[in-house]
């Protein structure tokens, strides 16, 4: 009987394979070349899944052989918790993102989606470190594009910069179009432009208006009767990275 595990580990080792462009490369290759991407790929997300460092993770992978074989290799050749640490800083932000948009297939999505925006603490090492590098942020705008039914994250946008919702918005959803049916967003987001692109994609727009008037109004209740309600998905799924995560972010990298 195959067990959860060893299901996830057919699962992430399929979409770390997907991450890269081509063939797979073999997982190691003793010398200079080392572990392949989508080996170090599939380690972070046992690591997500099972909750451990990444000292704690490598000695549990090696007391179970079948996640090794999943990977490639041998309980002998899985990578020091040290090795995983100094790859996963050479490994570019595309194959991030693309174990994410790999991952969206997994899910039978639901015909709203909802983006919304928060902030999210940067907590700064030391006054010497901040300087050195420039660093003068205190928050990361970040904005999550959910799937309402299935609470799946379809995109994520993180800067330093204020920049208004709608822009962000428009970058988000325009590279997104494929995976949407119809958008539901806060009082930010009102912008025509938007809503007559998603329109022209066959995307139904549930954007309420600022200030509207009499027409605007009438429009603004069609919308709250609707399916508007479902925006709050998003607001939940903040609450779980939270929750899960802590309200503050400490790493130095995007794709941490």
């Amino acid at each position: 009987m195959q067990t959860k595990t060893s299901r996830f580990a057919e699962t992430i080792v399929s979409l770390a394979k997907k991450a890269v462009v081509g063939e797979p490369a073999p997982a190691y290759c003793p010398g200079k070349e080392g572990y392949a991407d989508w080996v170090i790929l599939a380690v972070q997300g046992f690591k997500e899944y099972l909750g451990h460092d990444y000292r704690k993770l490598l000695d549990v992978l090696r007391e179970i052989p079948r996640v090794a074989e999943s990977l490639g290799l041998t309980v002998e050749t899985l990578p020091h918790f040290s090795t995983v640490c100094a790859r996963k800083q050479e490994i570019p932000m595309k194959r991030w993102r693309a174990m994410l948009d790999a991952s969206v297939e997994l899910y039978e999505l639901g015909d709203v989606q909802a983006i919304d925006t928060t902030g999210m603490d940067r907590v700064q090492a030391s006054q010497h470190y901040a300087k050195r590098i420039d660093y003068t942020f205190e928050a990361v705008k970040t904005t999550l594009l959910i799937d309402c039914e299935t609470s799946t994250i379809l995109y994520i946008h993180c800067s330093t910069k204020q920049l208004h919702d709608t822009q962000v918005g428009w970058q988000v959803l325009v590279r997104n179009l494929d995976d949407l049916t119809a958008v539901a967003a806060d009082k930010g987001y009102d912008w025509e432009a938007l809503r007559t692109k998603l329109r022209s994609e066959n995307v139904t727009p549930l954007i309420p208006q600022r200030g509207p008037g009499l027409r605007g109004w009438a429009r603004n209740l069609i919308i709250f009767d609707g399916a508007y309600h479902q925006r709050s998905n998003a607001e939940s799924v903040f609450f779980g990275l939270r929750r899960r995560y802590g309200e503050t972010l400490w790493a130095r990298t995007w794709f941490g």
